[in-house]
């Protein structure tokens, strides 16, 4: 039980929810970029919500299936076609064997996710599925999907074609969107102009935006407050000696353009971090463009845990729509 990657569009790959536990090691836990989106697709279509699907990045592949199958597409909007008809998002739908699945051009979002009944069924690493292309882990041998890739499958239950995700549980991104964030223990290294600076300016995505982390342009450089530089930190003041890097830290290299850290970033290194996008907010970064506008938020712990409370809730919701 197989399909076969007649076209592996821009940057496609094989992910589920990620390989934590690994990262004292230096081996990041990877997954989903939107892992809501790579939940409600794989309950669409029956599977367990951490199953192994497709990440697909501005661009969909075009895959020829060996088996019956129930596909659903969710994140991105990213229009799915069999054999040429087209198919809604969010929707679980039939795919017969000998027939292709293709995609027309991106409406919105960056990264879809396609799920298939019985989920993929490459050998886990790790405990995960997940690829992380640049150790070469996981995944399909370790790299992106390419033309001619028979991809496996595993077994799959009852079909169910037309169950769809409500409208109010699906998430989408628009042309800006708000970002919180905790500070954390280096926020003290920045004057506090450069603090107030961070939050009140308008910020875009740079083109240097992937798995590793988004860098942020346009708001105003950092100042920092005088201090002598540790031993081992180097002159520059956005330099620390080293530290550890939580998923959704925000370093500042140079102290000029922020980057959070996100699914394929190191552990820890020698940037000085602001703090954290809190843990709710990093699915929308998965979905952001480059030039997408953002603006950064201040938040405490308090309104941070009640932010995961909802997402939880949220989750939930969509468990009861598709149970």
């Amino acid at each position: 039980m197989a399909f076969k990657v007649l076209n592996p569009g821009l940057l496609t790959t094989v992910q589920d929810l990620g390989r934590p536990g690994y990262f004292h090691l230096g081996i990041p836990m990877s997954g989903a970029m939107d892992r809501y989106a790579l939940r409600a697709a794989n309950l669409l279509v029956g599977n367990p919500e951490g199953a192994a699907a497709l990440e697909a990045v501005f661009m969909g592949p075009q895959l020829e299936f060996e088996v019956d199958a129930t596909v659903a597409v969710t994140g991105a909007d990213l229009p799915a076609r069999v054999d040429g008809e087209p198919h809604p998002a969010w929707t679980a739908f039939p795919v017969r064997a000998g027939q292709v699945l293709s995609f027309d051009y991106l409406k919105g979002g960056a990264r879809a996710y396609i799920a298939i009944s019985g989920g993929i069924d490459t050998p886990p690493a790790l405990g995960s599925r997940s690829t992380y292309i640049i150790g070469a882990l996981g995944g399909y041998h370790g790299r992106a999907l390419a033309a001619g890739d028979m991809v496996p499958l595993g077994r799959s239950g009852a079909f169910r074609h037309g169950t769809e995700v409500p409208e109010a549980l699906r998430r989408t991104v628009g042309m800006s969107a708000e970002l919180r964030v905790l500070p954390g223990l280096y926020w003290r290294l920045i004057t506090e102009e450069a603090g107030r600076n961070f939050f009140e300016d308008s910020w875009k995505v740079a083109p240097e935006a992937d798995r590793m982390g988004y860098r942020f342009r346009g708001g105003r450089p950092f100042s920092f407050e005088p201090r002598e530089q540790p031993f081992g930190a180097g002159s520059n003041p956005s330099n620390i000696v080293d530290a550890c890097y939580p998923y959704g830290s925000i370093q500042v290299p140079g102290g000029t353009e922020p980057i959070v850290l996100h699914r394929d970033a190191v552990s820890g290194g020698g940037y000085f971090t602001l703090g954290a996008v809190i843990s709710a907010d990093m699915d929308l970064i998965g979905q952001m463009q480059p030039h997408t506008g953002v603006r950064f938020v201040k938040i405490d712990m308090e309104q941070a845990l009640a932010a995961r409370a909802d997402e939880a809730r949220r989750l939930g919701l969509l468990r009861d729509a598709l149970a």
